[in-house]
């Protein structure tokens, strides 16, 4: 059995139902543990970790950082383990769930609005200042994935963030709107018309629209074109699968999303940046064109991990310890 196919297999002995390796599975005196909380957000409730550093003292004061989950993810994967790590690192950490999506509130279900996803970090900022023990003058933000992207909207505006990292960043307005590694240009028009059908099929009170869903077989997903998402559905599907995760999201959602870019305004982010990525990630162009917009940003780090790919960046341990090998010193120097 592998390290992927264990830690999906040891998903429902997990009592935080935490599918990453390495995840807590109780909490200990003295040691790094897990808080799951829920809190309001605009009439909705979100649910999250938050995770506390070894012999954490409530009294003291602690960095903190924010950590946004990828497109389709859940704060039981990839989100939870970097939030785990930075909490070995004497991090403050929390990770939520997406309003319409996991285990927090909103309908209808998978909603994947951008606007959405930007509210979800600024609440994220919301509850973890007030979090006994965390100094809010000390708040870092990673994003990860399609969370990097909504990271770097977040803190064009919202300086509560001090600095900002993203792994593996996922531009999701410029993927839906132009295809990934923009292969889908011709077919632009079209597919808002769908978006609007699927609209106007939802407010007549009709069925709603999904996109992306799909239960795919062994085959099908080795003869997916980009190895992300070849490697994705493994990830999401397989590996470390989990009840509340899911690649589908309304089709309404895309009037949204194709009218929503992660570098719009980019300059407007002066805080530190680090921005990690694989060299061998399918990914990598839109890491490499948003750093080179953010102009704005006081210092700022690309770092390529040499060859991991994009999903390899969640899970694989080397590539794990190299990401945290920069992100740790990174806050610690920024924060």
């Amino acid at each position: 059995m592998t390290t992927t196919t264990a830690a999906a297999a040891e998903a429902p002995k997990n009592p935080f139902t935490l599918v990453y390796a390495g995840a807590i599975a109780k909490n200990e005196p003295g040691k790094v543990n897990i808080h799951p909380v829920t809190y309001p957000l605009n009439g909705l409730d979100i649910v999250a970790n938050v995770y506390t550093p070894a012999h954490y003292n409530p009294q003291q004061r602690y960095p903190a950082v924010v950590v946004a989950h990828p497109n389709g993810g859940v704060k039981e994967q990839v989100a939870g383990l970097y939030a785990q790590r930075l909490a070995e690192q004497g991090f403050i950490t929390i990770a939520a769930d997406a309003a319409y999506q996991g285990g927090s509130g909103g309908q209808p279900r998978s909603t994947d609005k951008p606007q959405f996803r930007v509210e979800d970090i600024h609440g994220m900022a919301d509850f973890i200042t007030r979090f006994a023990g965390v100094d809010p003058q000390r708040l870092g933000l990673l994003g990860i994935c399609g969370g990097g992207g909504y990271a770097l909207s977040a803190a064009k505006s919202d300086k509560r963030f001090k600095s900002i990292a993203t792994l593996s960043m996922f531009n999701s307005g410029r993927v839906r709107r132009n295809g990934f590694a923009d292969s889908q240009l011709a077919s632009v028009q079209q597919r808002l018309q769908q978006a609007s059908d699927a609209r106007a099929a939802q407010a007549a009170g009709g069925k709603i629209v999904y996109a992306g869903d799909a239960d795919m077989s062994d085959a099908q997903i080795a003869a997916l074109p980009f190895e992300m998402y070849r490697q994705g559905y493994e990830y999401y599907w397989r590996s470390h699968a989990h009840p509340n995760s899911t690649f589908k999201y309304t089709s309404s959602s895309l009037l949204d999303l194709m009218r929503w870019d992660a570098t719009d305004q980019i300059a407007l982010l002066e805080q530190p940046l680090l921005m990690v990525a694989g060299t061998a990630a399918d990914s990598l162009y839109m890491t490499e064109d948003a750093f080179a917009k953010a102009t704005g940003a006081k210092h700022k780090e690309l770092f390529k991990i040499e060859g991991a790919t994009h999903i390899e960046t969640y899970w694989v341990p080397k590539y794990v310890d190299a990401a945290m090998g920069k992100l740790a010193p990174f806050y610690s120097q920024t924060l």
